[in-house]
């Protein structure tokens, strides 16, 4: 073979390569549930819902795994995002009652195979509180197809109890054996989620040490992250805690990971308008304290399968 018909092959290769794989923009977002002591404080769901569906429409997830939903706002959710849908069930009677913890997809992207729920407890069947958790715990999964590229992936999305020290380090062992179980040590697979539990913890190194699933974090090639996930609804606050993380399988490549510190204003909040003595005269500003769309950041990832 000469070294043109050698080159052109090669080209081939990598040409064809790049076509079959698939980039992904994947992400978590606890979206805190809808509470009458948000509202108080400026900060309740109706106030958020528009600016926080607004932040998942522009970044442009593909997919992503919710937290806190309740069936009222998982209804708006699928309202503000018309090219979503979702899988997954409330937590109290595997139906619609208490939270979800949802799988969003966009529906002319991805089919979904199978699907499924279990709890976070000794008895996964049904609802019901594992260990020292104060609150019933889920996850949900699903076994996810590329409409396009015909590829396959499993998805799985949990929220880890925020008291019960010994029900998050048994969450994770639990996860991890089902991940197994289902069959996910044989097809790619993402975990996402917000565990309370941050980088420096047993509970994470449980399933960042399995062998199996990697924190997007440390895999990524960038990254954007001046603060960790919770803010408690304070845009001025910062911590190095990050508690809401995406596990991969070694299958994806991560190119970028982000924490998403989008704010908003609320007009109808803000002062008399001033105009700056730098600034152009019909410049006016307003003063508007930075509100957040929940009280934690949405983590986001660009990964490739």
């Amino acid at each position: 073979m000469n070294r043109n018909c050698y080159l052109l092959l090669l080209f081939i290769f990598l040409f064809t390569g790049s076509l079959d794989a698939q980039t992904l923009k994947v992400a978590t977002f606890n979206i805190r549930y809808d509470s009458d002591g948000d509202a108080k404080q400026g900060d309740g769901w109706k106030q958020r819902q528009t600016p926080l569906t607004q932040l998942i429409r522009f970044h442009d997830f593909d997919i992503f795994g919710a937290q806190e939903v309740l069936n009222n706002q998982l209804e708006v959710m699928l309202r503000l995002l018309p090219d979503y849908t979702y899988t997954g069930v409330g937590r109290d009677d595997g139906a619609k009652k208490g939270e979800y913890a949802p799988i969003f997809y966009k529906k002319d992207k991805f089919s979904v195979l199978k699907t499924g729920t279990f709890w976070l407890s000794e008895d996964t069947s049904k609802p019901n509180k594992g260990w020292d958790a104060v609150l019933p715990r889920i996850c949900t999964w699903g076994l996810f197809q590329d409409k396009k590229s015909k590829k396959k992936f499993m998805f799985f999305n949990t929220h880890f109890d925020h008291v019960g020290v010994k029900a998050r380090q048994e969450s994770a062992k639990l996860i991890m054996a089902k991940i197994r179980e289902i069959g996910a040590d044989k097809i790619p697979a993402i975990l996402t989620g917000d565990f309370n539990v941050d980088q420096n913890s047993d509970s994470y190194a449980v399933i960042n040490n399995s062998g199996l699933l990697k924190d997007a974090f440390g895999l990524a090639e960038l990254r954007y992250a001046a603060t960790g996930t919770f803010n408690s609804f304070k845009a001025n606050s910062v911590t190095n805690s990050r508690i809401d993380h995406i596990f991969l399988t070694k299958t994806f490549k991560v190119s970028r990971y982000g924490i998403l510190t989008d704010t908003y204003r609320a007009l109808e909040n803000s002062t008399e308008a001033f105009n700056p003595a730098n600034a152009p005269g019909e410049i006016k500003l307003q003063n508007s304290p930075a509100r957040t769309p929940s009280d934690h950041y949405p983590v986001m990832i660009i990964t490739e399968l």
